[in-house]
């Protein structure tokens, strides 16, 4: 598997917070506040390994740059249950204006199914960012990225919480041109297409709907 474009945050903090989320007896409340922090550290985690953001880290010059590119960032939660990061992104880059796109995965096929899409006027000259807690089979994530690509966006990033080597495989072979950020990479799909270990499905945990 190329990991040329992937990019495993494994900052200690992050590595904690992932422990709480993965624990079956947190709730609803602290799982949502929970994937909202984690969101926050991984935004701010990421720019150090973006395009860009080598040098000094401290540097005048540095933080106008990156000042910059978060004024003129675009954040699309792929569905519902991925609301959950945008929080914690806006917490970080309050400027971010928010970009969505409803998909939901077939449960027979395991394909993405498109209900919803709702981008802002000037998404073409954004730096993008999809957000998705859970990167598994990656056929919903591709499909996000290519509604983006046709809106002529050139600068886009996929930001998971865990990812599945199967969906990094699919996105890189349909997006060879995409970063991928997650805090985890876990080991599998099972046979409902459920990253293993994982941490259970992210929207119901998230919104307490299961």
């Amino acid at each position: 598997m190329d990991m040329e474009k992937v990019h495993i945050l494994d900052h200690p903090l992050l590595q904690h917070k992932l422990s709480i989320l993965r624990d079956e007896n947190t709730g609803v409340k602290d799982f949502r506040e929970v994937v909202s922090e984690i969101a926050t550290l991984m935004c701010y985690e990421a720019p150090a390994t973006c395009p860009g953001g080598g040098g000094d880290q401290n540097s005048h010059h540095h933080r106008q740059i990156q000042n910059h590119r978060r004024q003129k960032a675009g954040h699309c939660p792929r569905s519902a249950g991925r609301l959950g990061m945008v929080d914690g992104i806006l917490t970080l880059i309050p400027s971010a204006k928010v970009g969505h796109i409803g998909l939901y995965r077939d449960p027979d096929t395991l394909e993405p199914v498109e209900y919803y899409c709702k981008m802002p006027n000037d998404i073409a000259e954004r730096e993008v960012i999809i957000l998705d807690p859970m990167l598994a089979t990656g056929g919903s994530a591709s499909a996000a990225i290519q509604f983006i690509k046709n809106y002529e966006v050139k600068n886009i990033k996929l930001m998971n919480i865990i990812a599945a080597p199967e969906g990094i495989q699919r996105v890189h072979h349909d997006h060879p041109d995409v970063d991928i950020y997650c805090a985890a990479l876990d080991e599998k799909l099972n046979d409902h297409g459920y990253i293993v270990p994982g941490l259970g499905d992210a929207g119901d945990r998230i919104f307490g709907t299961k």
